[in-house]
This record gives C-alpha cells, sequence and structure tokens, in this order.
C-alpha cells in the first residue's frame, strides 16, 4: 500500500500539471533527491495510483472543435441493450467519452465533431439508428473555463 503523505500529494500535483516533467526537475520541486523521487514515482505506478500519461490534446487544432455532452436514454434497462449501446459507442469515433450514470438517463457523452453539420451527421446515423435510444439530449459546449482531464 502506497502511503499518501504530503510528498506523495506534491508528486501528483506536479506530474497532474506536466506528465513529462523530468526526474530531477520533479525530485528538486518536491524536495527530494533525484533517486528517492524516481522510487516513489515507481511505487506510485505500480500501486496503480499513476495508471498511465498522455499527451493532452488541441482539439480545436485538430478539426475537432465542436463539443457536446449528450445524455442518452434507453428504452430497454436490460444487460443486452446497454452492451449493444455501448459496442456501438465504442466504434464511434466522435464518442470520446461514455458514461453509464444513474438518474433519468442511462448514458452521458461527451462528443467532438468537426462542426454542427458533423454533429447532424453522427446524431442522425449513429444515436438515430440505434434500436434502443428513445431519448437524446444535447448540450453544445461554448466555453471551457476549467478542464483537468489529461
Amino acid at each position: 500500500m502506497t502511503k499518501f503523505d504530503r510528498i506523495n500529494q506534491h508528486i501528483l500535483q506536479e506530474l497532474s500539471r506536466d506528465g513529462r516533467i523530468s526526474n530531477l526537475e520533479l525530485a528538486e520541486r518536491v524536495g527530494l533527491s533525484p533517486s528517492a523521487c524516481l522510487r516513489r514515482v515507481q511505487d506510485l505506478e505500480r500501486a496503480g495510483v499513476i495508471s498511465g500519461y498522455r499527451a493532452v490534446l488541441n482539439r480545436q487544432a485538430l478539426g475537432h472543435g465542436f463539443v457536446t455532452y449528450i445524455g442518452v436514454g434507453l428504452g430497454e434497462h436490460t444487460k443486452d441493450a446497454q452492451q449493444a449501446f455501448e459496442t456501438a459507442m465504442l466504434g464511434a469515433p466522435e464518442v470520446v467519452e461514455c458514461h453509464n450514470i444513474t438518474g433519468t438517463i442511462e448514458y452521458l457523452l461527451r462528443v467532438e465533431c468537426a462542426d454542427l453539420q458533423s454533429y447532424k451527421r453522427f446524431h442522425t446515423e449513429i444515436l438515430g439508428t440505434s434500436p434502443y435510444v428513445t431519448a437524446i439530449t444535447t448540450y453544445v459546449v461554448m466555453d471551457s473555463t476549467k478542464d483537468l482531464r489529461g
């Protein structure tokens, strides 16, 4: 079990800001020797606290600047209906997040497209063809003042 002391919290905070930081710079920022810092990072990785590193992409620069959150309700609440819907979403490149949630709907999606026209195509050809979908509510993101997703 990895301990969560002040130093480990600081390591996680620094790595969350910059996953490409060198071990030497990380060690300086958290006040450890490079070898002690590396041991702690490796312990956090082995414990599964740090599950990976990734590049944060500028979706606008990639032509995927039209972002929506979509609430999806299913007409059937069976395992087969959920699996069929989830399989369809796994195959849709526009869907960057798919969450099974509680409440009045079953799923919350984050969808990124080039523009309104490409979103309409996704809405019609992917969501609109799913036999289990009975409700779709779209929320268009106008601006994101805080986004800590990696």
